[in-house]
């Protein structure tokens, strides 16, 4: 599939580290943000920025639209204002959560799994999961994003990191580089109506990455706090009540990818190194 413009309802993290993928190829892109008398991204002077929720659409019939605008209790509020504005041989993506399978009791999360969202949240995923794959939308379920600004590091060094322990919690996670990589992959290879898992290679607990983080800055862990003392509001309890692993093979054997960050083992180096080369310039 040839693509010339990409349209990025939510031109925010996910988002904008596909634009650093696809720019290289000469792509006309077009993101939407809150703040009006920003024209360009900042980071990516070839993506224009138009206002949210009332975009200026001089991209009148894009190429590929990706949506990670977060919904509301009816769904998802691009699909309500702009469900008839795409050509039927659009490519479109949206972004939700494996949080929609709820609690799996630590086992594994494929496609096919019946859907059993808790939070509010999730089920307000669900709901635009349905509307957008009426429409033969990708479907791209995403765990933890971690990354460059977004990662254990942060908490770390401001002293905010706490090791919660809940006996045989685990959850799954992706490098934002690497979805990003699965993105352009099915923009490449389109399956209209598909369901995509997205995750690295080893589903963890939580407190191990904090654990390696702080071994990789050279400083002590927080201290383990069982969950029951951690006080935890209750969007964050909402977290550790759902344990599962996510099943990333689909996407190796349908769109040909392999993460390039299988594990937090690869992916902190990563940001760690290329956060002393920036120091360094």
């Amino acid at each position: 599939m040839t693509v010339k413009s990409l349209m990025c309802f939510g031109y925010g993290y996910t988002a904008k580290s596909l634009a650093r993928n696809v720019s290289i190829s000469n792509w006309e892109i077009i993101g939407t943000n809150r703040t009006p008398e920003t024209k360009f991204c900042p980071e990516n002077k070839t993506v224009r920025l138009t206002p949210w929720p009332a975009p200026d659409f001089t991209l009148n019939r894009p190429d590929a639209v990706l949506i990670s605008v977060p919904p509301t209790d009816t769904g998802c509020p691009v699909y309500a204002q702009f469900k008839d504005h795409f050509a039927p041989e659009t490519w479109i993506g949206y972004l939700s959560s494996t949080g929609v399978y709820g609690d799996l009791g630590g086992g594994w999360a494929f496609e096919e799994t019946p859907i059993n969202p808790l939070s509010e949240e999730a089920k307000k995923r669900a709901i635009a999961e349905t509307q957008w794959q009426d429409l033969g939308a990708h479907i791209f379920r995403l765990p933890g994003i971690y990354g460059p600004g977004r990662s254990t590091f942060d908490r770390l060094r401001t002293g905010k990191s706490r090791r919660i322990i809940r006996e045989g919690q685990i959850f799954s996670r992706a490098h934002v580089e690497d979805i990003a990589d699965i993105l352009a992959r099915s923009i490449a290879k389109p399956n209209r109506g598909r369901i995509y898992n997205v995750a690295d290679d080893l589903p963890s607990p939580p407190q191990d990455i904090i654990t390696y983080g702080a071994h990789l800055l050279g400083i002590e862990p927080p201290p383990k706090v069982l969950i029951e003392d951690a006080n935890l509001p209750q969007k964050a309890q909402r977290f550790y009540t759902e344990c599962k692993r996510i099943s990333n093979a689909r996407i190796k054997s349908e769109l040909g990818w392999l993460p390039k960050y299988p594990s937090y083992k690869q992916g902190l180096p990563a940001i760690l190194e290329a956060e002393q080369s920036e120091n360094r310039v």
